[in-house]
């Protein structure tokens, strides 16, 4: 998230988040708000990372917990970014999503419960599965320890 972060935004806290959406929507920007507590979903190919390549990790961009690495992110040609596991397994938990007349299974942090996107099982290996996220609910850190050591050579 761009910007001001949440009072409870931390990627090294673990304890889990339960803010009302009343508390959520003074702390995020509507933007944020709407994918994370209203289940809201940008439009394909218009997010900043669907088709980013660089090297980091994904977090939750309400809470700043860590959701995603960078080398478990691959080209689906869906329009969001696409993902074939989570960090870790608590990184994300799953509800059930009937909503539009469709089943499928929503994904969200495992810290704070926002809404990131969804799981599908047509993913490459080796898991096989698909998880189309937002880019709105996604803060990015980019690798920088390869670059430092880099640079500090050359």
């Amino acid at each position: 998230m761009e910007g001001k972060k949440s009072e409870v935004y931390s990627r090294t806290d673990t304890s889990k988040v339960s803010l009302s959406n009343d508390k959520w929507k003074e702390q995020l920007s509507p933007e944020v708000y709407n994918i994370a507590r209203e289940k809201g979903t940008e439009w394909a190919f218009t997010g900043k990372y669907w088709n980013s390549t660089e090297k980091g990790t994904y977090y939750c961009a309400a809470c700043g917990n860590p959701l995603f690495v960078s080398d478990a992110k691959f080209e689906s040609s869906c329009g969001w970014p696409s993902f074939f596991e989570p960090i870790t397994k608590g990184s994300v938990i799953y509800s059930p999503d009937n909503d539009h007349g469709m089943q499928r299974t929503e994904v969200m942090c495992g810290r704070c419960k926002a809404h990131l996107g969804h799981v599908f099982d047509d993913g490459p290996p080796p898991t096989g599965l698909r998880y189309c996220i937002n880019s709105v609910i996604l803060d990015f850190d980019k690798a920088q320890s390869a670059e430092k050591h880099y640079t500090e050579k050359h």
